[in-house]
């Protein structure tokens, strides 16, 4: 039997932020890599500027921008309205996602905007589950072992990166989607909502084989 499939269960996004310093209120970029029908269809990368502009040496030396960067750059709810409500009902891919995540839902709180309805999954996770033999997970480890261009540290191109991770590990595994992962690994998809949110979990996977809709 087929495992039934909503038309927008084909849909993912694989978002990746970088941060101006330590605090996660202060994105300074975000990537935006869109999925449909099993692959990566189109990247966006918008600069951000923080409320607070204060760039941390050691954040300036992980992905290059500076104050001056993003000074004409907008803050966070006009780039967030460019895609939010496109977002909304995707399944949402990040490499360690409890980071962006974070800084996704403390960025919106920040400005009292309200938080998005979504399933997400953390690729760290998943790829743990598809390649378990590798010595690490790393984003810029996983892109070299599966021969995916990196710009690591760009938003864009991890969050790219992220998506094409994501795509392999379901083909490893030997599913067909994206949304049969949590059914056939026993991750637990990580929920988003107005209400709150909870975790993507690793999990055990079943004894045998299961797939279950999700959602």
């Amino acid at each position: 039997m087929r495992y039934p499939m909503h038309a927008a269960k084909l849909q993912a996004v694989a978002i990746d932020f970088e941060t101006a310093n330590e605090q996660r209120t202060s994105a300074c970029s975000i990537g935006v890599a869109w999925i449909e029908d099993g692959r990566v269809v189109e990247t966006e990368e918008h600069l951000i500027r923080p409320r607070e502009m204060r760039f941390n040496p050691f954040n300036t030396a992980v992905h290059g921008l500076r104050a001056e960067d993003v000074a004409d750059a907008p803050e966070f709810p006009e780039v967030w309205a460019r895609f939010a409500r496109r977002l909304e009902g995707r399944l949402v891919l990040a490499h360690n996602a409890s980071f962006d995540l974070s800084v996704l839902r403390h960025t919106l709180t920040d400005y009292g905007l309200d938080w998005p309805v979504c399933s997400y999954l953390c690729t760290v996770t998943l790829s743990r589950k598809a390649w378990p033999h590798l010595a690490a997970h790393k984003l810029n480890y996983l892109a070299e072992f599966l021969g995916i261009a990196l710009d690591h540290h760009r938003a864009g191109s991890d969050a790219e990166a992220c998506g094409r991770i994501a795509l392999a590990a379901t083909r490893a595994l030997g599913l067909e989607h994206l949304w049969e992962i949590a059914g056939a690994t026993g991750i637990t998809l990580g929920q988003l909502t107005p209400d709150g949110y909870t975790p993507c979990k690793g999990g055990n996977p079943p004894r045998r084989r299961r797939l279950v809709p999700v959602g």
